[in-house]
């Protein structure tokens, strides 16, 4: 506990909200939020919580609480900016030594992913990060070349294996084609193992997946949830149409409508899409349009984060999924 950073937080907002949320969700961060100062500046009630965090008092008691309280770091998630906003006690505190950050950035450390309500396009213009060196790019095109090339290989007897146990089951090809979004906008036709019915969408035409989903098949269902059926999308690696890791390629029907849902989703095309992902190790697979608000704050975070350091991770991390069986 010596090294932990006692947090206090300015402003009983949304974006405060959320952040106690994720701290009381993982309080093994190094950070100990204390709690929260209200934006009224004639805040008065006794008792009030945010997120099971209590509310310390209104913003203008902000030097009595942070001497009394051993803070260590102050994080701002006020979106009131009058007269009564603290921003000289906030400048002194901060050429003290304590650590003075904006919500939205401490929200995305300890969350790993952006927090999208009310976001300006304007932050992601001038915030740091959404870009990497042609050095890093040659680096994971290297990368995924060998690395797609190496696991093609000694995935070949799985591959067979279920190759086999597709055809008993079920009449139809081994492997699914089908129409993706990749990089740019561009559309590649991926490949998969086949985990449903040949026809499963004659009647219905592009739907969403469910777990519960009637049209796979009983083999398609383990190679879904070990993962086994995405193996053959490293051919598309090797092609170049797709990376070991970004966000994952979505059908032109489903982009289009959930670009209109939420317009930031077109950013997903700037990088290419990927056999996995940090949306998927985090947060897993979505079957509705509501689902995919929370996929696109991990893919932004991806996006504006990317190294080939935090591509290892995803990498090691969906290994230890697929051999450990994790997803079953």
């Amino acid at each position: 506990r010596r090294f932990t950073q006692r947090v206090l937080v300015i402003g009983a907002s949304d974006l405060g909200s959320a952040i106690g949320e994720v701290m009381r969700e993982h309080p093994n961060f190094g950070y100990e939020l204390v709690g929260f100062l209200s934006d009224e500046a004639d805040f008065s009630f006794a008792g009030a919580v945010i997120s099971g965090y209590p509310i310390l008092g209104p913003v203008h008691k902000i030097e009595k609480i942070v001497d009394t309280m051993k803070i260590s770091r102050i994080v701002v998630a006020s979106k009131s900016r009058d007269e009564h906003f603290p921003a000289e006690a906030l400048l002194n505190w901060k050429m003290a030594g304590v650590p003075v950050e904006s919500g939205v950035s401490f929200y995305e450390r300890v969350s790993g992913k952006i927090y999208l309500q009310d976001l300006r396009p304007s932050y992601l213009i001038f915030s740091n990060g959404f870009n990497i060196g042609p050095l890093s790019r040659a680096v994971t095109r290297a990368i995924d070349a060998t690395g797609a090339a190496l696991a093609l290989l000694l995935a070949s007897p799985v591959i067979a294996l279920s190759a086999i146990a597709i055809k008993l089951e079920s009449p139809g090809p081994v492997f699914y084609r089908q129409i993706r979004v990749g990089q740019g906008n561009k559309p590649f036709r991926i490949v998969k193992l086949r985990s449903m019915r040949e026809d499963a969408e004659r009647h219905t035409g592009p739907v969403f997946a469910n777990q519960q989903d009637d049209r796979v098949t009983t083999v398609g269902r383990f190679l879904r949830k070990s993962r086994l059926d995405e193996v053959p999308q490293l051919w598309n690696v090797l092609r170049g149409e797709m990376s070991l890791v970004g966000p994952r390629p979505e059908r032109p029907e489903f982009v289009e409508t959930l670009s209109d849902r939420y317009p930031l989703f077109r950013l997903r095309s700037a990088v290419k899409p990927g056999v996995t992902g940090w949306a998927q190790i985090r947060y897993g697979y979505v079957n509705e349009v509501n689902g995919f608000l929370e996929k696109l704050a991990y893919d932004l975070y991806y996006m504006k984060y990317r190294s080939v350091g935090m591509d290892l991770l995803v990498l090691w991390q969906t290994i230890k999924t697929v051999v450990l069986f994790r997803g079953l």
